[in-house]
């Protein structure tokens, strides 16, 4: 089965012709040059997709796209807010190794117990959250310098030192 990462979503139209704003957390500037399409996540787990006729880079952290099929403004209002995932290669191929978007498909392991693997990552001014599936549950694990022993990015693995008590509320 093909692994799915969210980079972002589409945030408004640009034009009449159907452009679209895909805002994404990739980590750099990038026009998705060569590309191929995109997915949408129409159910749980079932992701559609959407091929990109043409892209071009608006700023660090957005591009103008244009999808197949989508031939007005009207039409691509009705993809605004959705989010846009990436297959696994693809995904490789346009995040910055270096951004926070990077952590996703690593797993979380607090005291020598794996908790989960990040399946969201999600920026705040002083520290990242990572979603992940904890007994069966989401939870958010904070990602910071006083909890954070290391990253191993050979293995996917980030290795924390959470305070006592963080895991409880995830328990009941």
């Amino acid at each position: 089965m093909n692994n799915y990462f969210k980079i972002g979503r589409l945030a408004a139209t640009f034009g009449l012709s159907g452009q679209l704003i895909l805002e994404h957390s990739l980590g750099k500037k990038t026009s998705l040059k060569d590309l191929e399409n995109i997915f949408i996540e129409e159910n749980s787990d079932s992701f559609i997709p959407y091929f990109i006729e043409s892209s071009k880079i608006k700023n660090d952290k957005e591009v103008y796209i244009k999808l197949e099929g989508i031939e007005t403004k009207e039409t691509a209002k009705k993809f605004i807010k959705k989010e846009i995932w990436l297959n696994e290669n693809d995904f490789q191929k346009f995040s910055s190794k270096a951004a926070p978007i990077s952590l996703l498909g690593f797993i979380i392991i607090n005291d020598g117990e794996e908790l989960g693997e990040v399946c969201e990552v999600i920026e705040q001014p002083h520290q990242l959250l990572c979603k992940i599936i904890f007994k069966n549950k989401e939870a958010f694990i904070p990602i910071h310098e006083n909890l954070l022993e290391k990253i191993d990015k050979k293995n996917k693995k980030i290795f924390v030192n959470l305070p006592d008590g963080l895991l409880d509320i995830y328990n009941t």
